[in-house]
């Protein structure tokens, strides 16, 4: 659309590229008015990746979420007629890769993408003949992956959407006052706005920047080639939709051609050498992420010209000819002219080096800031998933519960606001976004850790820790030990119970997790909780606030603790919990790290009225949790306070001294044993570590690391956030209803009464395997036959009752104790039976005691 801009519109989304487009759309479909749409190139050919890109799509995931947009995005996009349905074939040119294809097999039956193949050489050459038979080990098929015609399908949802666009109009900053958007300030004119979408994907930093958010989107370069006309696809038909002729397009204008061609042929991909490849009518495009990472300064982003596309740079032959991934021995040429001969000696009619965008975790970037009210991004997306993501921020603001037509959506993944304070330093989040670049086609072992950017942030406990032979892992920059290299002589003590671990389920797994499993469960451990958070909420209204938000009754006497979950309209869980109460209008709300945080603390700063303060205190406290039968004889021996059962009960507080530390104790465990949680100010944490350290010798006090944890909690049933419960999850489905007071007036009470009426439509169930110890991963399929009934979210080995444990959300005809089921991991079907949980202790007297 031309003319001028409104001066003011209900919702402005900034970016008309594949994903601006698509919440315009979505928006529309549910009924939006005055929605405008602003970007700074010509429409529908803008100047971003969403014009430049191939437009393949491989829709396999080991995210359910991103598999499930992606198959989304195909099927709305084939509906619309702009989506070439030719299918998606991975080759294997090692073992190792044959094994990856596998995990492809059972992530799209887990996640319910039709007919997944895994194909032999003679196979994957009956659908790709021009590959080289004798290149390849074998293949993987998704027979609805595809390619979408990225400008024919702008110009579809433009055509589709009731929002207004206008193009040549570039945002000069973003009026924020108050703590909430008021307004966009283009060269064309302001527009008052009540709330703003960011979907300027490779300008997303400098967007954000606009609105004072230091948001970590890193742009990287990456190659792509189309070959002059081949003989041996001469007879190819391929479709095409638009004339590029048509439209003003930026820089050059081959590309634009070239993308226009569809294939004939299924897609491709080689990542075994980071390659993929699809056919342009006769022609072949090749595209390479086979070379170093190419950052690109954020800040550098420029604007379209007659002569360049802003988010193209010139082709960099070096990177072409040279082996420069620090993971590949050959160059990309070479491997393409090995895998498809065709193209060795071949001139090329179009290149480009084009940028897009990864995150430090290579997720997207979705949902509403916490810091600027009615301000909501959709950044990081790529052709692949963008349907999908903008119909789940369209349901999102719209509703307040993301969903897709299957129903609500994991969200803790994706947030906004799921990133540490430092994330937003430019130098950390354009080296991580290179790690993920590095790593697209790289098959990442279960538990990969990064080597960049450690110790940013490091308990009180750390030295002791580090002396301690801790195996590092960081979540959220924190460095939290797996497991002490200082306790390897408890395997031998705990040998017959600690069962062998092969293969790819026993990469970076140590025994030593077994044993301080087993030795938690006999003595006591000492556990540092310190990523956890606190957030101190205070004021006049602060338990009717709470009550609002909690779906569990917190309106307690001082001194006693709830758990209790929080939930958005629709009723499914947007965080689980721990509250206590300290006194009529204080409450200190305790959750974990990670991206809890900023999404949790987040949801209760948002909502918080004026005569509440809510201060989330992420890293001011130090926490130990204090676990095991021995755990009240240590406990007691360093404070004054009375820890007995009937002195302190389970699900109590008290504010005690351990030795001359003020802490804050929660008679709480997330491992099911007799135990205390210790919160203590950082600056008293290594004391507090060392009073409880010396004081326990005797006892045989030991550390405990994070893989002890994840097998103790799976024994108890104690759910993880971002694991096994998320927003695609509602309390009575995660087995959680004891955790919901029907009685009190929550966000979601609505939806779930509907849904306690009628009962759950699937639940989350514990499976032991009949015949096996191994270890199931996450994302793997649970069968009756040939159906597939769920996946597993979570899964370990439980030292304790002596069998492996796989968690999995079931329809609730299968969910009942001694239901027979399989799952299938890693190539092997193993027979498993539904079990009540939980499954040790079920009495709970160990906890009680």
């Amino acid at each position: 659309m031309s003319g001028d801009v409104p001066s003011s519109a209900a919702t402005v989304i900034v970016g008309a590229g594949a994903v601006g487009c698509s919440v315009a759309y979505h928006l529309s479909e549910l009924g939006a008015e005055d929605v405008v749409v602003v970007d700074q190139g010509p429409l529908p050919v803008t100047g971003g990746s969403s014009t430049h890109a191939p437009g393949i799509m491989f829709q396999t995931s080991p995210s359910k979420l991103q598999t499930k947009t992606a198959h989304y995005t195909s099927r709305l996009l084939k509906d619309a007629g702009v989506y070439d349905e030719v299918g998606g074939i991975e080759v294997a040119r090692s073992e190792e890769r044959m094994d990856f294809l596998q995990r492809r097999v059972e992530h799209a039956t887990a996640y319910g993408l039709p007919d997944p193949q895994l194909l032999s050489p003679a196979e994957v050459t009956e659908y790709l003949p021009l590959v080289n038979e004798e290149e390849i080990l074998g293949g993987y098929y998704s027979p609805t992956d595809g390619r979408v015609d990225g400008i024919a399908a702008l110009r579809w949802y433009i055509e589709q959407s009731n929002a207004d666009f206008y193009g040549h109009t570039s945002v000069t900053d973003f009026d924020v006052s108050g703590g909430e958007i008021t307004a966009v300030e283009t060269d064309r004119g302001r527009i008052d706005c009540g709330r703003c979408v960011l979907a300027t994907n490779n300008w997303g930093y400098k967007t954000g920047q606009l609105a004072g958010l230091d948001l970590p989107i890193a742009p990287v370069e990456h190659q792509y080639a189309v070959t002059e006309p081949l003989p041996e696809l001469a007879d190819a038909e391929p479709t095409a939709r638009v004339d590029t002729g048509d439209f003003e397009v930026p820089g050059d204008h081959r590309i634009a051609d070239a993308m226009s061609r569809g294939p004939t042929r299924p897609v491709g991909r080689d990542q075994d050498n980071s390659l993929y490849f699809r056919t342009h009518g006769d022609s072949i495009g090749l595209g390479s992420y086979n070379h170093e990472s190419l950052t690109v300064d954020p800040d550098a982003m420029g604007e379209n010209t007659e002569r360049r596309q802003a988010s193209v740079r010139d082709f960099t032959d070096e990177h072409w000819e040279r082996a420069t991934h620090p993971d590949r021995d050959k160059s990309p040429k070479r491997a393409f002219e090995e895998l498809l001969p065709v193209t060795e000696g071949k001139s090329f009619e179009a290149t480009e080096n084009g940028i897009f965008v990864f995150t430090p975790d290579g997720m997207p970037v979705l949902g509403e800031t916490n810091a600027v009210d009615d301000l909501w991004t959709a950044l990081a997306i790529w052709w692949t998933h963008s349907g999908g993501y903008g119909k789940i921020l369209a349901e999102w603001m719209e509703t307040g519960v993301p969903t897709l037509p299957s129903g609500p959506v994991e969200t803790g993944g994706i947030h906004v606001d799921r990133f540490g304070p430092h994330a937003g330093e430019k130098d950390y989040f354009v080296d991580r976004g290179a790690t993920q670049y590095r790593q697209v086609y790289n098959i990442v072992e279960p538990r990969w850790q990064p080597d960049d950017h450690r110790g940013l942030r490091r308990s009180p406990f750390y030295a002791q820790q580090e002396a301690l032979g801790a195996e590092f892992y960081q979540a959220g920059g924190w460095e939290t030990p797996q497991w002490y290299e200082s306790n390897a002589d408890l395997v031998d003590r705990y040998a017959d119970a600690i069962p062998d671990q092969e293969g790819w389920q026993a990469v970076n797994r140590s025994p030593i997790e077994g044993a301080e499993h087993l030795h938690t469960r006999e003595h006591v451990s000492m556990f540092d909780m310190t990523s956890f958070s606190s957030i101190v909420v205070e004021g006049t209204g602060a338990v009717d606030f709470l009550q609002r938000l909690c779906t569990n009754d917190v309106d307690v006497d001082a001194g006693q603790v709830r758990y209790s979950l929080l939930c958005n309209e629709g009723g499914q869980i947007l965080a689980d919990v721990t509250v206590v109460r300290l006194g009529p209008e204080e409450f200190v709300v305790t959750t974990g790290g990670g991206n809890s945080p900023g999404i949790h603390g987040g949801r209760l700063e948002q909502h918080a009225p004026e005569t509440v303060s809510v201060t989330v205190e992420e890293g001011a406290r130090s926490t130990i949790g204090l676990w095991g039968p021995k755990s009240r004889l240590l406990l007691q021996r360093v404070t004054d306070a009375d820890v007995s059962a009937e002195g302190f009960p389970y699900f109590s507080a008290k504010r005690i001294y351990v030795g001359d530390v003020p802490v804050l104790a929660l008679r709480v465990s997330y491992v099911g044993e007799l135990g205390w949680e210790l919160w203590a100010p950082t600056e008293y944490g290594s004391r507090l570590w060392e009073t409880l350290w010396e004081a326990g010798q005797d006892l045989d006090v030991r550390p405990m690391g994070g893989g002890a944890l994840e097998s103790m909690r799976l024994e108890k049933g104690y759910r993880l956030w971002g694991t096994d419960i998320d927003s695609d999850a509602d309390p009575f489905s995660a087995g959680l209803g004891f955790a919901v007071d029907m009685d009190t007036d929550f966000v979601g009470r609505e939806a779930l009464t509907e849904v306690q009426a009628s009962g759950p439509d699937s639940r989350l169930t514990p499976l032991t395997l009949d015949d096996s110890t191994d270890v199931v991963l996450g994302g793997r399929p649970v069968l009756d036959g040939d159906e597939s009934l769920g996946y597993v979210v979570a899964g370990d080995y439980g030292y304790s009752v002596g069998e492996s444990i796989a968690y999995a959300y079931l329809p609730s005809e299968y969910a009942d104790a001694g239901t027979a089921v399989q799952v299938m991991c890693e190539g092997a079907t193993y027979d498993a039976t539904v079990r009540d949980e939980p499954l040790f202790d079920a009495g709970r007297s160990k906890i009680r005691r």
